[in-house]
């Protein structure tokens, strides 16, 4: 396997024309449901692209189905079912955030109908590890405290969006009205069940999306952080888009051009 390949950053003018179709499948991070894609869905399909853009169970218009007993494997379930029941092969499956995990176990469940995958801001985790081990004990406990007092005991609340917005200069009205519309209480068991990987995955193409850090800030803490052990070792090419955490609603028109030029 090649190692990682060299950071670049996208022009805006940059345009990437595909003259055969692609199909993307878009997994959303924590709190969010497909309505999220919806500015990077668009112009992918107005480029002739096919787009599948997923409510995960208990998230988006599937809000109604969740319980305490959702978890990582029902969503991974989620989208393994969605790349069989429409028959899809030679796909682009993209995760941001702990949208990684759910794309990565889908990946090992049926690599066969997997062109490509895209993290976008995040990484494959560890066989073992869960989301919620992903920023350390503090954090966790943190959270935990939310569930217990605001989420019923079994569900995270989504975070005060204007709040984190207002430190980032670019993110407007219209991007946190976005997340909020889009946002739902998430399952905890999705954060807490560690991810169970036979290693299947690990043979496909992986592209990292790197917006909040750079891939020399991910080369600098991959060594001592075992959760990024995955993100510098195997077949990587790496896209950097400079924004926040959340780029398909601060930069989506770059994002969706980024996503087109990896499907080549």
């Amino acid at each position: 396997m090649s190692g990682p390949d060299t950071g670049r950053e996208l022009s805006t003018n940059h345009r990437s024309v595909t003259a055969m179709s692609t199909t993307y499948v878009l997994v959303p991070g924590f709190w969010l449901g497909a309505s999220i894609w919806r500015a990077v869905a668009d112009p992918l399909r107005a480029h002739g692209h096919v787009v599948h853009a997923v409510d995960l169970s208990g998230m988006g218009e599937r809000a109604h189905l969740a319980s305490p007993q959702t978890d990582l494997t029902t969503h991974v379930d989620d989208v393994v079912h969605l790349l069989e029941q429409h028959d899809l092969h030679d796909v682009v499956l993209v995760g941001h955030s702990y949208g990684a995990l759910v794309t990565t176990g889908a990946a090992d469940r049926v690599p066969e109908r997997v062109a490509r995958l895209v993290y976008i801001d995040s990484g494959p985790l560890p066989d073992g590890t869960a989301q919620a081990d992903f920023d350390g004990p503090e954090a966790r406990m943190a959270d935990e405290d939310r569930v217990m007092t605001d989420g019923e005991g079994w569900k995270l609340p989504p975070p005060p969006w204007s709040v984190i917005a207002a430190e980032v200069p670019e993110v407007d009205d219209d991007a946190v009205a976005a997340l909020v519309e889009s946002s739902r209480p998430q399952p905890w068991r999705t954060a807490t069940q560690p991810v169970a990987l036979t290693g299947a995955w690990e043979r496909l193409p992986r592209t990292g999306v790197l917006c909040s850090f750079s891939l020399e800030q991910l080369r600098q803490m991959a060594p001592g952080a075992p959760v990024f052990v995955h993100m510098v070792d195997g077949d990587w090419t790496y896209v950097e888009l400079p924004t926040w955490h959340w780029p398909m609603v601060s930069r989506p028109v770059e994002l969706a051009e980024v996503l087109e030029s990896v499907s080549r």
